[in-house]
């Protein structure tokens, strides 16, 4: 918490953090308020999660300061990773960093700007997909056709959770038997006291 600056901590349950988180999510993204608070888990796994729309890797004003925050995070912990998953078809972003460097970010959701945010080579679980397509591996798809592209970025719209789970844990694969430890508590962000939420 204190290398991401959140404040104000309060204990609050998986289930009633979900209902708060799902709320700021769906809200309107031009009110600041969706930004203002994130849900921080105990740890499970071995893991903690970091959870809210502050944390998108892809959001036009918040990827830098994500990209920064998972870099101090990694340098302090070892591993560090931000991720988008839009669970309506909306897209899948990932930013993946070790020992305060990033390995890798990129976005698959349909925006203009995606292509502009990527950083480092393809994951092995993007490699994977692309050879699945018959695309190349490395990621230049200049050789490829239109409906090749069209079925990579399809597929890459559901990557994130799979990434997750591979490089840490994904909250869509806890269970009962997930190890936790701790209490999850739901904080402000910097966004929250630097608006006055």
């Amino acid at each position: 918490m204190e290398v991401l600056g959140l404040s104000s901590p309060r204990p609050i349950t998986f289930a009633e953090a979900r209902k708060v988180i799902d709320a700021d999510a769906h809200g309107d993204p031009d009110d600041r308020p969706h930004l203002s608070r994130v849900f921080v888990t105990p740890e499970v796994d071995g893991w903690t999660l970091v959870i809210g729309a502050w944390c998108d890797p892809r959001d036009s004003e918040r990827h830098e300061d994500v990209l920064r925050s998972c870099k101090a995070l990694s340098a302090r912990y070892g591993r560090a990773q931000a991720y988008y998953y839009g669970e309506q078809g909306d897209g899948s972003a990932w930013l993946v960093a070790e020992r305060g460097s990033v390995v890798r970010r990129y976005a698959a959701t349909g925006e203009a700007d995606d292509e502009l945010l990527t950083l480092g080579d393809p994951l092995p679980q993007e490699q994977a997909r692309r050879l699945e397509l018959g695309l190349p591996a490395e990621g230049d798809l200049r050789t490829a056709s239109g409906e090749q592209i069209e079925e990579w970025t399809w597929s890459a719209f559901h990557l994130a959770p799979e990434i997750a789970a591979a490089y840490g844990v994904s909250p869509f694969t806890l269970t009962r038997e997930t190890k936790v430890r701790g209490t999850g508590v739901l904080a402000l962000t910097s966004d929250a006291t630097s608006h006055g939420f």
